[in-house]
């Protein structure tokens, strides 16, 4: 099998609706970043403009980059993290009360590598309530994070997190029930 990069760059990836939507966030993404640290009020009324679904109570830091926010919904009393990375080409959803800690990565994002012209992909995912994703993790696309699951520093999770389970490492493995 050979790569055709050409046709990947040349092909359609995005409607005229998403590019538009793509072009004001730009716009949006820069008052959001600038807003002063404690103004998580403010932060969540933009994403909300932009098409998230954001619960009551929820801190995300201005230094966090998420990349679509109508592709993002987090429930009540959950926080994303400073220089989090929330690249949500497909839905990413936080459930409530959950922790998404500095540094993360959640990549809904990817190319069928089975697909000579490697077309794109977006998985969606789900991080569970009253979950921790501790500093540095990178979870991969199509991931679900249990409820009450612990994702232990710098870990990659490239499957599956069971209901209350503790992981860690690269790649991520059971530790322990929580």
């Amino acid at each position: 099998m050979e790569l055709n990069i050409k046709e990947n760059r040349e092909a359609s990836k995005y409607t005229k609706r998403v590019m538009l939507a793509r072009i004001l966030w730009g716009f949006g993404k820069f008052v959001f970043r600038w807003t002063p640290r404690p103004c998580f009020g403010l932060r969540r009324s933009i994403l909300r403009l932009f098409g998230a679904t954001v619960g009551q109570n929820v801190n995300i830091y201005s230094s966090s980059l998420i990349y679509y926010p109508w592709n993002l919904t987090i429930g009540d009393h959950s926080s994303i993290g400073e220089w989090a990375l929330i690249y949500n080409l497909g839905a990413i959803t936080i459930g409530e009360r959950a922790t998404v800690s500095q540094r993360v990565h959640l990549c809904a994002g990817t190319h069928d590598y089975k697909d000579p012209a490697m077309r794109l992909l977006t998985p969606s995912i789900v991080i569970g309530s009253d979950s921790w994703i501790c500093a540095d993790v990178f979870i991969g696309p199509g991931v679900n994070v249990g409820d009450h699951a612990i994702v232990a520093a710098a870990s990659v999770v490239v499957k599956d997190v069971g209901i209350a389970q503790i992981v860690g490492g690269n790649p991520a493995k059971f530790i322990k029930e929580r």
